[in-house]
């Protein structure tokens, strides 16, 4: 099971014609530099922070319009596999050492192995991407939040804020937590990034001044649009804790 995670990363998918873009936007809002590109169409990279081991990374995607999804890095990559088939998950691409699985909902997620990581970025004036938030649809919903506190049996799963929410919170150190939400009406499953943020209008602003734009208000977050036209969301959680206010 997750004993084996041992890091994690989360990868901001953009349309592979608004890759530069998206990397541009990312790498400022991490306070990071890119590393080398990667892939047969350089559609990879890393988001290499100073003093700090990666936890974020961009990926051009050929279809869609893309959206976000984790990599765990784990010690055993085939047991990490196996224990996800068992519970319902299946191989979307069996790389070797990358595995490219889906979830019972439809989520994708990789196995990776890990290469030492342990350090975790720090808060970026006031912010912090610290979340994987996975938009299920309501006929889904039950069984994807049993199957990720399944897999991540580790980690401590537990209802969030709002009934439509649930909340899979690693252990000390991990970098990347998940945010299951339960969606209004019936549509394929989707991943969106979620920054943990000290003061949402100041870091709203400044996401703006990127080239970034608000497009709808909630209780505790604002939704915004990259400048590559992915949708993420600022919340109102402690970037040090991941939080709400007088959370954990």
């Amino acid at each position: 099971m997750s004993r084996s995670v041992l890091w994690t990363y989360a990868f901001v998918d953009r349309p592979l014609s608004l890759f530069g873009r998206a990397g541009d936007f990312w790498t400022a809002v991490t306070d990071t530099r890119r590393s080398e590109l990667r892939g047969e169409r350089q559609e990879f990279v890393t988001l290499l922070a100073v003093g700090a081991d990666a936890c974020v990374k961009v990926q051009g995607v050929m279809d869609g319009e893309g959206g976000a999804h984790l990599d765990f890095a784990v010690a055993d990559v085939p047991e990490f596999v196996a224990s996800a088939h068992r519970l319902g998950a299946r191989t979307v691409a069996d790389h070797g050492t990358l595995v490219v699985l889906r979830s019972p909902a439809g989520q994708l997620f990789c196995a990776v192995p890990w290469q030492g990581e342990s350090v975790r970025p720090p808060v970026v004036r006031g912010s912090r991407l610290d979340q994987v938030c996975l938009d299920v649809a309501p006929s889904s919903y039950d069984a994807e939040v049993a199957f990720w506190s399944g897999l991540l049996a580790d980690w401590e799963s537990l209802p969030g804020a709002l009934p439509e929410f649930h909340v899979i919170k690693p252990g000390p150190g991990l970098p990347v937590r998940i945010l299951l939400q339960r969606l209004g009406a019936e549509r394929p499953a989707s991943a969106h990034l979620d920054l943990a943020c000290a003061d949402i209008e100041a870091t709203r602003a400044a996401h703006e001044r990127l080239g970034a734009t608000a497009v709808s208000r909630g209780r505790h977050w604002t939704v915004m649009r990259d400048p590559a036209g992915g949708t993420y969301c600022l919340t109102g959680r402690d970037p040090e804790t991941g939080g709400l206010p007088g959370h954990a």
